[in-house]
Protein backbone atom coordinates (compact mmCIF):
# COMPACT_ATOMS: atom_id res chain seq x y z
CA UNK A 1 0.00 0.00 0.00
CA UNK A 2 1.36 3.34 -0.60
CA UNK A 3 1.66 6.27 1.64
CA UNK A 4 -1.42 8.32 -0.09
CA UNK A 5 -3.47 5.14 0.02
CA UNK A 6 -2.79 4.78 3.56
CA UNK A 7 -3.31 8.53 4.65
CA UNK A 8 -6.73 7.97 2.52
CA UNK A 9 -7.88 4.95 4.43
CA UNK A 10 -6.58 6.92 7.92
CA UNK A 11 -8.57 10.35 6.64
CA UNK A 12 -11.85 8.11 6.46
CA UNK A 13 -11.22 6.56 10.05
CA UNK A 14 -10.45 10.45 11.40
CA UNK A 15 -13.74 11.22 9.63
CA UNK A 16 -15.70 9.28 10.96
CA UNK A 17 -14.59 9.48 14.46
CA UNK A 18 -14.40 13.52 14.61
CA UNK A 19 -16.79 14.69 11.64
CA UNK A 20 -16.86 17.61 13.83
CA UNK A 21 -13.14 19.53 14.87
CA UNK A 22 -13.87 22.36 17.85
CA UNK A 23 -10.77 24.71 18.23
CA UNK A 24 -9.59 23.14 21.40
CA UNK A 25 -8.38 26.50 22.80
CA UNK A 26 -10.74 28.97 23.93
CA UNK A 27 -10.23 32.21 21.99
CA UNK A 28 -12.47 35.26 20.38
CA UNK A 29 -10.38 36.10 17.23
CA UNK A 30 -7.34 35.98 15.54
CA UNK A 31 -5.04 38.07 18.53
CA UNK A 32 -6.60 35.86 21.57
CA UNK A 33 -6.10 32.56 19.40
CA UNK A 34 -2.55 34.03 19.06
CA UNK A 35 -2.01 34.46 22.70
CA UNK A 36 -3.32 31.17 23.18
CA UNK A 37 -1.13 28.90 21.03
CA UNK A 38 2.00 30.67 22.60
CA UNK A 39 0.74 29.75 25.80
CA UNK A 40 0.01 26.20 24.92
CA UNK A 41 4.10 25.55 24.06
CA UNK A 42 4.80 22.88 26.59
CA UNK A 43 1.40 23.04 28.13
CA UNK A 44 -2.12 21.14 27.82
CA UNK A 45 -4.78 22.88 25.99
CA UNK A 46 -6.74 22.29 28.96
CA UNK A 47 -4.29 24.35 31.27
CA UNK A 48 -4.43 27.17 29.27
CA UNK A 49 -8.01 27.34 28.59
CA UNK A 50 -7.87 27.73 32.51
CA UNK A 51 -5.57 30.62 32.54
CA UNK A 52 -6.74 32.40 29.81
CA UNK A 53 -10.10 33.54 30.93
CA UNK A 54 -8.09 35.63 33.54
CA UNK A 55 -6.19 36.79 31.61
CA UNK A 56 -8.26 37.72 28.70
CA UNK A 57 -10.56 39.87 31.19
CA UNK A 58 -7.61 42.02 32.16
CA UNK A 59 -6.55 42.11 28.25
CA UNK A 60 -7.99 40.84 24.85
CA UNK A 61 -6.29 43.29 22.52
CA UNK A 62 -2.51 44.30 21.92
CA UNK A 63 -3.13 47.60 22.98
CA UNK A 64 -4.35 46.31 26.81
CA UNK A 65 -2.10 43.76 26.89
CA UNK A 66 1.10 46.14 26.18
CA UNK A 67 -0.23 48.15 28.56
CA UNK A 68 -0.48 45.44 31.30
CA UNK A 69 3.10 44.77 33.71
CA UNK A 70 4.87 42.54 31.91
CA UNK A 71 5.28 41.03 35.75
CA UNK A 72 1.13 40.80 36.29
CA UNK A 73 1.18 38.73 32.72
CA UNK A 74 3.36 36.41 34.33
CA UNK A 75 1.72 35.89 37.32
CA UNK A 76 -1.30 34.57 35.80
CA UNK A 77 0.18 32.50 33.27
CA UNK A 78 2.49 31.13 35.52
CA UNK A 79 0.42 27.49 35.38
CA UNK A 80 1.62 27.19 31.66
CA UNK A 81 5.68 26.91 32.39
CA UNK A 82 7.83 28.95 30.94
CA UNK A 83 6.24 31.65 32.59
CA UNK A 84 9.19 34.40 31.93
CA UNK A 85 9.81 33.74 28.94
CA UNK A 86 5.82 33.41 27.70
CA UNK A 87 5.05 36.87 29.26
CA UNK A 88 7.93 38.89 27.80
CA UNK A 89 7.12 37.29 24.39
CA UNK A 90 3.24 38.38 24.36
CA UNK A 91 3.92 42.12 26.08
CA UNK A 92 6.76 42.57 23.37
CA UNK A 93 4.76 40.99 20.39
CA UNK A 94 1.45 42.95 21.52
CA UNK A 95 3.43 46.27 21.25
CA UNK A 96 5.05 45.01 17.74
CA UNK A 97 1.31 44.54 16.33
CA UNK A 98 0.52 48.33 16.97
CA UNK A 99 3.90 49.91 16.40
CA UNK A 100 3.80 47.72 12.80
CA UNK A 101 0.18 45.93 12.24
CA UNK A 102 -2.38 48.75 12.73
CA UNK A 103 -3.02 46.61 16.14
CA UNK A 104 -3.95 43.32 13.93
CA UNK A 105 -2.61 39.67 13.82
CA UNK A 106 -1.19 39.39 10.67
CA UNK A 107 -1.68 36.85 7.75
CA UNK A 108 1.19 35.98 6.51
CA UNK A 109 3.54 33.25 7.89
CA UNK A 110 6.64 35.53 7.34
CA UNK A 111 5.02 38.42 9.87
CA UNK A 112 3.63 35.85 12.17
CA UNK A 113 6.68 34.16 12.70
CA UNK A 114 8.79 37.59 13.22
CA UNK A 115 6.94 38.02 16.13
CA UNK A 116 8.41 37.52 19.48
CA UNK A 117 8.12 33.78 20.81
CA UNK A 118 6.15 32.85 17.66
CA UNK A 119 7.55 29.44 15.73
CA UNK A 120 6.33 28.14 12.80
CA UNK A 121 4.06 25.59 14.36
CA UNK A 122 2.14 28.78 16.38
CA UNK A 123 2.28 30.69 12.90
CA UNK A 124 0.55 27.64 11.26
CA UNK A 125 -2.00 27.22 14.06
CA UNK A 126 -3.19 31.05 13.47
CA UNK A 127 -2.84 30.78 9.98
CA UNK A 128 -5.28 27.98 9.67
CA UNK A 129 -7.95 28.14 12.00
CA UNK A 130 -8.11 32.03 12.43
CA UNK A 131 -7.49 32.83 8.65
CA UNK A 132 -8.86 29.21 6.93
CA UNK A 133 -5.34 29.21 5.06
CA UNK A 134 -4.39 25.89 4.27
CA UNK A 135 -1.26 24.74 6.96
CA UNK A 136 -0.42 21.59 8.55
CA UNK A 137 0.62 22.32 12.06
CA UNK A 138 2.74 19.69 13.44
CA UNK A 139 3.78 19.08 17.27
CA UNK A 140 5.27 16.09 19.04
CA UNK A 141 1.90 14.20 18.86
CA UNK A 142 1.29 14.28 15.53
CA UNK A 143 5.14 13.73 14.69
CA UNK A 144 5.04 10.50 17.12
CA UNK A 145 1.18 9.51 15.46
CA UNK A 146 2.49 10.14 11.75
CA UNK A 147 5.76 7.74 12.48
CA UNK A 148 3.72 5.36 14.09
CA UNK A 149 1.59 4.94 10.96
CA UNK A 150 4.56 4.91 8.15
CA UNK A 151 2.94 8.17 7.05
CA UNK A 152 6.48 9.87 7.69
CA UNK A 153 10.46 8.71 8.69
CA UNK A 154 10.96 12.22 9.31
CA UNK A 155 13.55 12.70 12.37
CA UNK A 156 12.36 15.79 13.22
CA UNK A 157 8.31 17.73 12.81
CA UNK A 158 9.58 20.02 9.75
CA UNK A 159 9.77 16.92 7.69
CA UNK A 160 7.03 14.95 9.47
CA UNK A 161 5.08 18.18 8.04
CA UNK A 162 6.38 17.94 4.63
CA UNK A 163 5.72 14.04 4.02
CA UNK A 164 2.17 14.41 5.53
CA UNK A 165 1.69 17.69 3.32
CA UNK A 166 2.24 15.45 0.39
CA UNK A 167 0.14 12.57 1.25
CA UNK A 168 -3.01 14.77 2.42
CA UNK A 169 -4.96 17.04 -0.16
CA UNK A 170 -4.34 19.90 0.49
CA UNK A 171 -7.66 21.60 1.14
CA UNK A 172 -8.37 19.15 4.14
CA UNK A 173 -4.95 19.80 5.93
CA UNK A 174 -6.81 22.65 8.74
CA UNK A 175 -9.18 19.61 9.73
CA UNK A 176 -7.03 16.79 9.30
CA UNK A 177 -4.31 18.15 11.91
CA UNK A 178 -6.87 18.77 14.43
CA UNK A 179 -8.75 15.35 14.03
CA UNK A 180 -5.33 13.38 14.74
CA UNK A 181 -4.72 15.60 17.62
CA UNK A 182 -8.00 14.49 19.06
CA UNK A 183 -7.29 10.95 18.05
CA UNK A 184 -4.22 10.97 19.39
CA UNK A 185 -5.25 11.77 22.90
CA UNK A 186 -8.43 9.44 22.69
CA UNK A 187 -7.06 6.65 20.87
CA UNK A 188 -2.69 6.77 20.50
CA UNK A 189 -1.82 7.84 23.45
CA UNK A 190 2.12 8.56 24.03
CA UNK A 191 2.25 5.87 27.34
CA UNK A 192 0.37 2.57 27.78
CA UNK A 193 -0.59 2.76 24.44
CA UNK A 194 -1.99 -0.73 23.01
CA UNK A 195 -1.57 -0.50 19.22
CA UNK A 196 -3.22 -3.86 19.29
CA UNK A 197 -6.92 -2.13 20.14
CA UNK A 198 -6.20 1.27 18.31
CA UNK A 199 -8.82 1.51 15.53
CA UNK A 200 -5.55 2.67 12.89
CA UNK A 201 -2.41 1.21 14.04
CA UNK A 202 -4.26 -2.03 14.56
CA UNK A 203 -4.35 -2.06 11.13
CA UNK A 204 -2.08 0.49 9.63
CA UNK A 205 0.59 0.71 12.36
CA UNK A 206 4.24 -0.27 11.82
CA UNK A 207 5.11 -3.39 12.76
CA UNK A 208 7.59 -2.38 15.32
CA UNK A 209 4.63 -1.52 17.28
CA UNK A 210 4.01 -4.90 17.84
CA UNK A 211 7.35 -6.10 19.20
CA UNK A 212 7.93 -6.50 22.48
Amino acid sequence: MTRKAKAAAIAAILEHLYPETPIPLSHEDAYTLLIAVLLSAQCTDERVNKVTPHLFSLADTPQAMSELPVQTIHDIIRPCGLAPRKSQAISDLSKILLEKHGGQVPATFEDLEALPGVGHKTASVVMSQAFGVPAFPVDTHIHRLAWRWGLSDGKNVEQTEADLKKVFPRDTWNKLHLQIIFFGREHCPARGHDPKACPICSVYGRKELFVK
